[in-house]
């Protein structure tokens, strides 16, 4: 009892600080873009000496057509292996002999580098940066060797996850046309059949400076950062605009459904997925109010209804940020002895209950209050406010609508989130998925 009244004071304490210091922050933050069009967003954080620069690369799975799927999770990997200065394996060894580490992910619309460093060592950060940008090597051999990595890794993915194979699947089904039908890591055939030609191709239209948006927070100056971003960046010339995503989901008029079977499955996997908007859509705020209330927690709908009930062993829902239209996925494993099909009554059922009664005040303000708090959070640290400030300024086309959040959060009502569970919650607007052993 004593450590929860304790948590309380402290979610109380930071809901109570937080939004002066969100309101600090905002004008804080300072942006500048270079004469070959890559933007930088600065926001100075001295309260420890270190800093991280965060580029966000407007290329995902999205970009990519049937052929060469799997190349912008491919350049995740290649452009850590050599450049014109820095040969093999010599970005993270450079980073580390100066105290710093990275990483890096793709998604269907992104791929993200993420570097963390003293911020003594920014110098260094934008040698390498731009030294990979600028003249990526894109060596025969070390594209097999690659090759080979991301193939070991798209087959022990699948054969270890049943859920990423029963989405896989799903997502293939419920997109007739977008590139969001495809898996981010590519499909087999692809990843073996890439050309040298492919690869130089697509690193120079998408890798080119006016593609990208770094986001640097932490111990350093804006005016350091502008004259080592020109030093370093500016002399990279600027790209042709990429070839804009032409291709639009058709409108789905009935449900769709696949079934999967894989020898590793023990209990029957449920995936059910509902088209909604993009991610920049006036329904944002409600729809990840509603994905809590069905599933986050031990409180939430879907817990209480399959997990407490013994019908599944765990349930979620999740729906990611997209440039476009996606999908809002609300999941389930069945527990012992529970066939699929009585477990996706069940989670249908509770669906059904919000689309027609709603959800309560309590629920609302239940959810809300953790999400501010979440947001806040992040806030507290230099790797969440170069997280968000990107995702806002990529998602939302502008880092200050994060600034929104709170005051869109706060005025949504009950009647809000019944709304668009009504409005996207619909069978002809779903892909139901089913993953399970193979029969003898």
């Amino acid at each position: 009892m004593k450590w929860k009244v304790l948590a309380a004071s402290v979610l109380l304490g930071l809901a109570a600080t937080a939004p002066a210091k969100a309101a600090d922050m905002v004008n804080e933050v300072q942006t500048f873009t270079l004469a070959n069009g890559m933007k930088f967003i600065v926001l100075e954080s001295h309260t420890i000496p270190n800093a991280n620069m965060y580029t966000f690369w407007k290329v995902g799975s999205r970009n990519e057509a049937p052929g060469i799927t799997g190349l912008s999770h491919f350049f995740e990997h290649m452009m850590f292996n050599g450049s014109k200065n820095f040969g093999p394996k010599m970005f993270d060894r450079t980073m580390e002999a100066k105290g710093g580490s990275n990483n890096a992910y793709t998604s269907n619309d992104l791929t993200v580098y993420q570097d963390w460093f003293p911020a003594s060592s920014l110098e260094t950060i934008f040698t390498l940066e731009s030294d990979r940008i600028a003249h990526l090597n894109i060596d025969p051999n070390m594209v097999a060797s690659e090759r080979g990595v991301v193939l070991s890794e798209r087959s022990t993915g699948l054969e270890n996850s049943n859920m990423r194979a029963l989405q896989q699947a799903v997502n293939g089904v419920a997109f007739s046309a977008h590139p969001y039908s495809w898996p981010v890591i590519g499909h087999e055939s692809d990843i073996k059949a890439w050309t040298q030609q492919d690869l130089e191709h697509y690193f120079k239209t998408y890798y080119a400076p006016n593609n990208a948006v770094a986001v640097i927070v932490g111990d350093v100056k804006a005016d350091d950062v502008k004259r080592l971003a020109t030093r370093y960046f500016g002399k990279i010339p600027k790209g042709a605009p990429p070839p804009a995503v032409r291709t639009v989901e058709p409108p789905q008029t009935g449900e769709r459904r696949i079934f999967v079977t894989k020898e590793s499955a023990t209990s029957p996997n449920l995936a059910i997925a509902y088209k909604i908007p993009a991610g920049n859509s006036p329904d944002y705020y409600a729809l990840e109010v509603l994905q809590s209330v069905l599933a986050d927690g031990k409180t939430s709908r879907l817990y209480k209804a399959l997990v407490e009930q013994q019908l599944a062993t765990q349930v979620s829902a999740n729906a990611a940020e997209g440039f476009d239209p996606g999908l809002l996925y609300v999941v389930a494993v069945a527990a012992a002895k529970v066939d699929p099909a009585t477990l996706e009554k069940a989670l249908l059922a509770e669906l059904d209950k919000v689309v027609k009664d709603g959800v309560t005040a309590e629920e609302l303000d239940k959810v809300r209050n953790q999400k501010l708090v979440n947001l806040y959070r992040e806030q507290e640290t230099i790797n969440g406010k170069a997280q968000q400030l990107g995702n806002y300024e990529m998602f939302f086309g502008d880092y200050k609508k994060m600034f929104d959040a709170p005051a869109a959060y706060a005025k949504l009502t009950p009647a809000d989130i019944q709304a668009v569970a009504a409005k996207y919650l619909k069978k002809s607007q779903r892909t139901v998925g089913v993953l399970a052993a193979k029969e003898d």
